[in-house]
């Protein structure tokens, strides 16, 4: 089989993920998926992580709203120890933004920050419906 036959075998696998759910990555299979898009969303969670938890769904809808555009993938912290290394995830949940194989942003959420954030949205929703 040819190079540009089994690539456009392999994105269109993977294009048919991303449209599902975001695509569970690895220490084996980072680097390969890594070097394969322009811009990823990588999210390090834990099975044991409320916060994680809460944001799966959000996760979730920005892989198919943004499908073609975002790679986004998920990977276990508890589970792929060299990943984590590697970028120094200290907790989770955190978010990567990686372009062109580097990170150009990192987003580190804890409960404290999701919850302000929701009064926030709270607080504000609330103004709208009293004036």
């Amino acid at each position: 089989m040819d190079t540009k036959k089994k690539m456009k075998e392999l994105m269109n696998s993977t294009e048919k993920q991303i449209m599902e759910k975001p695509t569970d990555l690895t220490d084996a299979n980072f680097d390969e998926i890594v070097q394969g898009y322009p811009l990823m969303m990588i999210d390090f969670w834990s099975t044991d992580c409320q916060p994680c938890k809460v944001i799966a769904p959000i996760i979730e809808e920005l892989a198919r709203k943004y499908e073609g555009r975002l790679f986004v993938g998920k990977i276990r912290v508890d589970e792929n120890p060299k990943t984590v290394e590697r970028f120094d995830i200290r907790g989770v949940p955190t978010l990567l933004i990686i372009k062109d194989g580097r990170e150009i942003d990192r987003i580190v959420l804890q409960m404290i920050d999701l919850i302000q954030l929701i009064k926030e949205y709270i607080d504000e929703k609330l103004k709208k419906h009293s004036t």
